[in-house]
């Protein structure tokens, strides 16, 4: 087969037009990455400053309930197990794990103890509160819920105050100068009013309990379980940081319509309440 003949310079045009080609392509694919990314730029510059997140909870897990509880203390809490068989004695101590379905997140434990005089029950419940809203803290959810534990106890929810001081309280209560104090005697030809006489009090009843976690509560409710017992339950509730402790103790009578004593139950319940407190702190 005959060679094609080569003619010098045919070669030169489909070179420059390639380059040209190639020269044309690169100006378009840098002109097109220009533009998004100045985009990018304009968008980035009008976004604000990133929000804090609110700072987690003290408390990411939690202690096991059934071994917080000295023996000792289950022997007061529970008069009826010193009579019961070795076995049944021991298991009674013990205590049963309640079934949860996150450990470090809720647990809890009940203990339980009959006599032919009185029943004894003890259930402890412990959470551990986690907020969903990175603007809201652990510890501030765990006093929303809180707050609706109490509210729904029938307590009322009153915020603390600062006490005054003493520049103010003179403030407000010395009386002007060159004015004589009240001597509390009514004008003459009047009569004082007879204020309504405030229902007595015996410092046993619902309310709001200081020194105990953060904030606390007790909460103490008498039921009739038939003609021949009664039934008192005590609960105790206290927060701390982000973790809601709840004690309930209670007492059924089997052989008597007298109440359990409420002031025996208070103190016992409020003593575990202290030392499961004092557990947080370890």
């Amino acid at each position: 087969m005959q060679r094609k003949a080569y003619v010098p310079g045919r070669s030169r045009p489909a070179v420059l037009t390639a380059a040209a080609l190639a020269l044309g392509l690169g100006i378009g694919l840098s002109g097109c990455s220009a533009g998004p990314t100045a985009n990018v730029d304009a968008v980035d510059s009008k976004a604000g400053p990133a929000t804090p997140a609110a700072p987690p909870g003290r408390y990411r897990t939690l202690f096991e309930p059934c071994g917080a509880v000295p023996q000792a203390t289950l022997k007061s809490l529970l008069p009826g197990a010193a009579a019961l068989p070795d076995a049944e004695r021991e298991r009674a101590y013990r205590g049963t794990a309640a079934v949860t379905f996150d450990t470090d997140r809720r647990v809890g434990c009940s203990w339980k103890a009959d006599s032919p005089d009185a029943a004894h029950r003890l259930t402890l419940d412990i959470e551990r509160v986690v907020s969903y809203d990175p603007a809201v803290s652990d510890a501030d959810r765990a006093q929303q819920v809180y707050v609706t534990k109490q509210t729904a106890a029938g307590i009322p929810v009153v915020p603390k105050t600062p006490p005054a001081t003493a520049t103010a309280a003179t403030a407000t209560t010395a009386p002007p100068s060159g004015a004589h104090a009240p001597t509390g005697k009514p004008p003459a030809g009047t009569t004082a009013p007879v204020s309504p006489s405030a229902t007595p009090t015996t410092g046993l009843e619902p309310r709001s309990l200081d020194g105990l976690g953060e904030v606390a509560f007790l909460d103490d409710a008498l039921s009739a379980t038939g003609p021949a017992g009664a039934k008192r339950l005590v609960s105790v509730v206290f927060r701390t940081s982000n973790v809601i402790v709840t004690v309930q103790y209670e007492e059924q009578s089997m052989v008597s319509t007298e109440a359990p004593d409420s002031g025996e139950l208070q103190e016992k319940a409020r003593n575990l309440a202290r030392l499961l407190a004092e557990r947080l702190e370890e």
